[in-house]
């Protein structure tokens, strides 16, 4: 694969900006899509200083043309597309018994519907460049919770859904693989954990210590971990790979 071009939603925080910071220092262009326009400025900035071409795209994936926004965009800038990246979607972690059909929707609209319109929307021009997708989920895909039903119900959906996408990419000659991260720290987790301390009356470092015996692991993760692993499930070292959950827990998923 000639890596030219890649196109990474979330880019603006989290683990979608440290993918892009990744891979701009083995892509020529790096398209980069969010909701938030300050945050994707500087991200677009540090690519730039690490060699890449950005181009910025403040859009809403859960809008239903928000899509081929992105794949015109991408081809009229730069003419192809040799990876995309999927890593946007907040999903709300709410009880299952608290979450409206409102809430549910727009959890299903962004990280599913938003990541499955743009696979869509490229696959041709990933099709022509033998190009890699990538599906971002979780561990709660496996390890689903009464009090964050959503969370795991979405991330279930999406690694069922890049195994769909990697069947088909079997004979358009596009690889498929899905990415699960464990507990990393970005601004949403540490949104949790300082709820959690509240609620328990208790300081942020030792929510953190409950969460981590709770889960049976050393230590958190961090973005750029992830975005390492991202880096090399798309790299021609990983070719043959394809319809795979890669998971990246430190450990907390001990199933077979």
């Amino acid at each position: 694969m000639t890596r030219s071009v890649a196109i990474v939603t979330g880019a603006s925080s989290g683990i979608g900006r440290a993918t892009a910071l990744r891979l701009a220092r083995d892509f020529t262009a790096i398209v980069l899509v969010a909701r938030g326009g300050g945050k994707l400025r500087e991200v677009g900035q540090q690519c730039e200083a690490g060699g890449a071409t950005p181009l910025l795209l403040e859009l809403d994936l859960a809008s239903p043309k928000a899509a081929e926004t992105v794949v015109k965009a991408t081809l009229d800038h730069f003419g192809r597309i040799d990876a995309l990246v999927n890593v946007a979607g907040a999903v709300p972690g709410l009880d299952l018994f608290e979450m409206t059909d409102e809430q549910w929707d727009a959890g299903l609209a962004l990280k599913m519907h938003g990541a499955r319109r743009l696979t869509i929307r490229a696959w041709e021009a990933l099709k022509a460049s033998q190009g890699a997708v990538i599906f971002t989920s979780g561990n709660a895909a496996v390890l689903p919770r009464a009090g964050a039903a959503a969370v795991g119900a979405i991330n279930a959906a999406i690694e069922a859904l890049a195994k769909a996408f990697a069947e088909r990419g079997i004979d358009d000659g596009v690889q498929v693989n899905c990415v699960s991260p464990g507990a990393v720290i970005t601004g949403r987790r540490l949104a949790m954990l300082e709820k959690a301390a509240a609620a328990k009356g208790i300081t942020l470092d030792a929510a953190k210590a409950v969460f981590l015996k709770q889960a049976g692991i050393k230590r958190f993760g961090t973005p750029e971990e992830i975005a390492d692993l991202t880096a090399f499930a798309i790299s021609p070292a990983a070719r043959w790979m394809t319809g795979t959950v890669l998971r990246m827990d430190g450990g907390e998923i001990r199933s077979v």
